[in-house]
C-alpha cells in the first residue's frame, strides 16, 4: 500500500474548489476523443475530490459514480454539482480499493491527482474487471505552485520551506511529469495502448490566489500549519509583494493525463 496519510486533505475542500486551477477543457476533450466516449456509458471517478473530473465530464456520460475517502470532499462535490446543474452524479464516501462495481459495467475509470494514493496493482486489477472490453482508464495530474518554472517560483518555495519543515522544496516540471504520468505502472497492470499527453496553459496568479492555494495542499494548509497559519500566509504575501508589488505573477500551468485501454 502507498504511504499517504488518510487525512492529508482534511479541511482543504473549500480551498480546493476555489484555488486549484481547473483541468483545461482542451485536455478533457482530447481525453474523451482518444477514449472514444459514447455518451451512453458510466464514468467511475476514483479519488474524485470536489468533482474536478466528474463534474465537467458528467454531460458526456449517462451516469457518473464519484468516490472519495474524505467526506468533506464529497460534500464539496455535491455542492458544486448542484451549483452547475450536474444531476447524473452519484457521490459516495469510500476507498477506491473497496468499490464494488459489476463486471463490464464501466466505460471509463479516472483518477484526478489521486492514483498515487491507492494500492495501484489492486485497483488496476479491479479496473480490468469493471471496464467493458476495449474501454479505458485515465490518470491525470497537474504541476503545483511548488513545481512551477516561473521566476517567482523560488519566492514561494523559500518562504514556505521555513514554515513547513522542508515540505515545500522546489521541484521542476520534469519532476511533476515523472510523478503524474504512469505509463509503465499501468502497462504492467495489464492494460495496453498506454500513452501520456501534456497540455500547457498560460495563467496569471493574483497574490491572494497563491496564498489561498496553500490551504488546498496537504502540507501547507491551515490545519497542517496550526497556530502558525496566519503568520505563515502573511509572510508569503509580504515576500511575493516585495518581488512584484502589482501582486500578479505570470505562469504556465502544466497538465497531463495517461490513457490506457483494456
Amino acid at each position: 500500500m502507498p504511504e499517504f496519510p488518510a487525512d492529508a486533505f482534511v479541511g482543504t475542500a473549500r480551498a480546493y474548489v476555489r484555488y486549484r486551477p481547473a483541468y483545461p477543457a482542451s485536455m478533457l476533450d482530447d481525453l474523451r476523443q482518444r477514449a472514444g466516449i459514447t455518451g451512453r456509458g458510466v464514468l467511475l471517478d476514483l479519488g474524485c475530490g470536489p468533482g474536478r473530473v466528474a463534474i465537467p465530464l458528467a454531460p458526456h456520460f449517462r451516469h457518473v459514480w464519484a468516490v472519495d475517502p474524505e467526506p468533506e470532499m464529497i460534500e464539496a462535490g455535491r455542492g458544486e454539482a448542484a451549483r452547475v446543474g450536474a444531476r447524473n452524479i452519484e457521490w459516495k464516501v469510500g476507498r477506491a480499493e473497496e468499490v464494488e462495481a459489476a463486471a463490464g459495467s464501466v466505460e471509463l475509470v479516472t483518477f484526478g491527482e489521486s492514483f498515487h494514493r491507492v494500492d495501484q496493482p489492486l485497483v488496476l486489477a479491479h479496473a480490468r474487471e469493471w471496464l467493458r472490453p476495449g474501454r479505458c482508464l485515465a490518470t491525470m495530474g497537474a504541476n503545483s505552485i511548488f513545481q512551477s518554472e516561473a521566476p517567482w517560483h523560488a519566492v514561494v518555495c523559500d518562504t514556505m520551506r521555513k514554515w513547513t519543515g522542508g515540505w515545500a522544496g522546489p521541484k521542476t516540471r520534469a519532476e511533476a511529469r515523472k510523478f503524474w504520468t504512469h505509463d509503465a505502472t499501468i502497462l504492467a497492470g495489464g492494460f495496453s495502448d498506454v500513452t501520456s499527453h501534456e497540455f500547457l496553459v498560460p495563467h496569471v496568479w493574483q497574490v491572494d490566489e497563491i496564498v489561498g492555494y496553500m490551504d488546498a495542499t496537504s502540507g501547507a494548509s491551515r490545519r497542517r500549519l496550526g497556530a502558525n497559519a496566519d503568520a505563515c500566509h502573511a509572510d508569503l504575501k509580504r515576500a511575493l509583494l516585495e518581488w512584484d508589488s502589482r501582486g500578479e505573477y505570470a505562469d504556465t500551468l502544466w497538465f497531463a493525463y495517461t490513457l490506457a485501454r483494456l
